[in-house]
């Protein structure tokens, strides 16, 4: 069986189509697998949740999309993630709400759990560092977890011992699934931050045994423009240009 993982989609529309063409490239898949931030930031977050329903899938919820509907606070946004939140709000119809409304925070599928930002504090916590993630294995019971939030591709491996490392994901290896636990980042759909600016998403493949990245160039100034036309704030639209 083959997977997409899929994160941080954030209401980049352009993204996402770019993306679902490239999955349906790559042969069969049998079920989509999202991360949350379907919302935020980008000028299309009712499209984007139409877009997603519209797949096989499971989701579980980002901070993004749970802000936009009100269901956590917004004080931990920085001022342009606050306005974009505040639009957001008003374009999601009652059956975007309720969707979002019942996202769990937290998944199992296969050998994996699901979550959005670390499985010690799903909504909230960001794993950057080795310590971080070092501290997260004991927050799971599977062998591996998938993560995003970051919107930064990574692997973070448990080795002998407890002892964690880190590796960056790219296109160039995939990652294989043996007994080593793993906790692993495809990156960002709808807004990349490692420099670049294509969009970012993963196949698991379990008869392979092994999780591979992808890259897909999208029409980041059709984004951009759409994001201008609704006055989101300009460094929102600015930086898709540059993937930080």
């Amino acid at each position: 069986m083959r997977y997409a993982i899929i994160a941080d989609i954030h209401a980049n529309l352009a993204a996402f189509m770019a993306v679902l063409v490239d999955i349906k490239q790559q042969g069969e898949v049998e079920e989509i697998w999202c991360l949350g931030d379907i919302v935020g930031y980008g000028p299309d977050p009712h499209q984007c949740l139409e877009l997603l329903r519209q797949t096989n899938h499971i989701c579980v919820a980002g901070n993004h999309d749970l802000a936009a509907i009100g269901e956590i606070d917004t004080n931990q946004f920085n001022p342009d993630a606050v306005a974009a939140c505040h639009w957001t709000a008003r374009q999601l119809t009652p059956r975007d709400v309720v969707y979002i409304k019942d996202l769990p925070l937290v998944m199992e599928r296969d050998d994996f759990t699901l979550v959005h930002g670390s499985p010690r504090e799903p909504v909230w916590e960001y794993i950057l560092s080795i310590s971080a993630a070092s501290e997260n294995f004991a927050h799971f019971r599977s062998k591996y977890c998938l993560v995003c939030h970051s919107h930064v591709p990574a692997v973070f491996k448990s080795g002998k011992g407890g002892v964690c490392s880190f590796s960056k994901f790219s296109p160039e290896s995939a990652v294989g699934l043996g007994e080593e636990r793993l906790i692993i980042n495809p990156g960002a759909v709808g807004q990349p931050r490692d420099g670049d600016p294509r969009a970012s998403y993963a196949i698991y493949d379990s008869e392979a045994s092994q999780v591979r990245l992808h890259r897909v160039p999208y029409d980041i100034t059709a984004t951009q423009t759409r994001m201008v036309e609704e006055r989101l704030p300009i460094r929102l639209v600015a930086r898709l240009s540059h993937g930080t």
